[in-house]
């Protein structure tokens, strides 16, 4: 792909969360490093797959994109722009191009609004819009994702979570953005709606030409909606790949260990395919392990991983892989 066809550009991208002692006087003691020197790419029109276990910074690298959260350190470029430079007005301006789908569609949906004030709220403030013109797009939004154009005045409690979802849907396709991150949309949800979310994500995808950071935990999610995918552990991205590589050709220990919990519809494969158990607990990311975060449980560890960070490498193809092992 050609370079300028780079929409979101990561740099070194850190978040530390101090930690702190003292009640009058509050004392540094130390960091939670949520997110520690990660760098990737996202490109025009396609769907990048972050996953890894709980914890491990999926949620705050995306808020992080989107300056909800301002970071430590890093640089995050969206089409060429710095935004960690950005303040005010130039950063509103800028978050009309950017947006997020929300994990719980039970929190993040205001309870005390109507669903039209919830889908019209951005239009409102960024003054694109106003009164009857604003109702018949806020009606136009519904339409896209599913629902019922005359639940405008309807309250969020009187909605399943699968329609809920659609309403959060709605909200972040309401200002025409570019880029959404959507943070684990689906994993609130029943299996049978989960399907539903999924294709109409595909489908505003096509029609919009979005591009997506899809956030999530279940494997075969990610494989079926992504173009890449990104393994963090432990606020690091250990490998980044085409999907089809990733699962047909995993080069990090914990790569492998992730697919190999994945379940396969086959039996005879199934009852012939290795499990790889991780032992221990995953690390506080407070006090990280020396060299190679994930040294401590991965099953080919070596005396150099206790020593040395691993290079975030290229090993041919796009195929990203911080590991010693490898390449």
């Amino acid at each position: 792909m050609a370079e300028n066809s780079v929409l979101v550009e990561i740099k070194d991208l850190r978040m530390w969360f101090p930690i702190t002692q003292g009640i009058i006087i509050q004392r540094h003691v130390g960091d939670i490093k949520a997110v520690d020197g990660v760098s990737f790419t996202i490109r025009k029109g396609e769907t990048l797959g972050l996953v890894g276990e709980s914890g491990c910074g999926k949620t705050t690298t995306g808020r992080v994109i989107l300056q909800l959260y301002r970071p430590t350190g890093g640089e995050v470029k969206f089409e060429g722009t710095n935004l960690c430079a950005l303040k005010g007005e130039q950063l509103r301006r800028m978050r009309r191009h950017m947006q997020m789908i929300f994990q719980d569609p039970y929190a993040s949906l205001n309870p005390r609004m109507t669903v039209g004030n919830i889908v019209g709220e951005p239009l409102e403030v960024h003054n694109i819009m106003r009164g009857g013109e604003l109702r018949e797009r806020v009606q136009e939004l519904l339409r896209i994702v599913g629902l019922n154009p005359y639940f405008v005045n309807r309250y969020p409690h009187e909605f399943s979570g699968g329609q809920r979802q659609r309403i959060g849907v709605a909200r972040a396709l309401a200002l025409q953005p570019d880029f959404i991150v959507c943070d684990e949309p689906i994993s609130a949800l029943d299996v049978s709606i989960q399907a539903q979310i999924i294709n109409l994500l595909e489908e505003l995808q096509a029609e919009f030409n979005l591009t997506y950071l899809f956030i999530a935990h279940d494997l075969s999610v990610v494989r079926h909606i992504s173009d890449r995918v990104a393994v963090m552990y432990l606020g690091k991205i250990v490998e980044l790949t085409d999907r089809n590589t990733l699962y047909e050709d995993p080069q990090h220990p914990y790569t492998k260990s992730l697919l190999s919990a994945v379940p396969i519809p086959d039996p005879i494969i199934e009852e012939k395919r290795e499990r790889i158990i991780l032992k221990g607990d995953v690390p506080s990311p407070a006090n990280p392990p020396s060299g190679c975060n994930f040294r401590t449980r991965c099953p080919v560890v070596m005396d150099i991983c206790a020593e040395v960070d691993p290079e975030w490498k290229d090993i041919g193809g796009g195929h990203w892989v911080a590991c010693h092992r490898s390449g």
